[in-house]
């Protein structure tokens, strides 16, 4: 399992990497892990809406389950990598690269504060 240092994370799996205000979003490797095979990603929202932190933004079906994927931070959407619909796979094979979701201007940087780091997810996730 990889646990990249320099991203924030939320109990339900979700990552956040900001810079210069604009916040990236994506899932796990243990989400993805879990999960196992993607076939489907549905977006939930739109570019240029806003979102509060806890909202979904993305359901991801396996071949074992459906998960909905939440913001991590309230923000406006700037981007949805809607290459993840033709090709879901790349969530499972690069879930901190190609497969992150939504892009986001943030709204309140200091939200990031009641997320995770590294060590405390990888251990919250050793828990489990």
């Amino acid at each position: 399992m990889e646990y990249p240092k320099d991203l924030k994370y939320m109990k339900s799996d979700e990552w956040i990497k900001v810079e210069n205000g604009i916040g990236t979003i994506g899932i796990s490797d243990y989400a993805q892990d879990s999960l196992s095979d993607v076939v489907y990603v549905e977006f939930i929202v739109d570019p240029d809406q806003k979102v509060a932190a806890g909202e979904g933004l993305a359901t991801v079906e396996s071949v074992k389950a459906a998960a909905e994927v939440n913001m991590p931070v309230s923000g406006t959407i700037l981007e949805i990598n809607s290459g993840l619909s033709d090709t879901p796979e790349v969530l499972n094979q690069s879930p901190y690269g190609d497969g992150w979701l939504v892009k986001v201007q943030l709204d309140d940087e200091s939200e990031l504060d009641a997320l995770m780091d590294a060590e405390a997810y990888e251990a919250y996730c050793q828990g489990r």
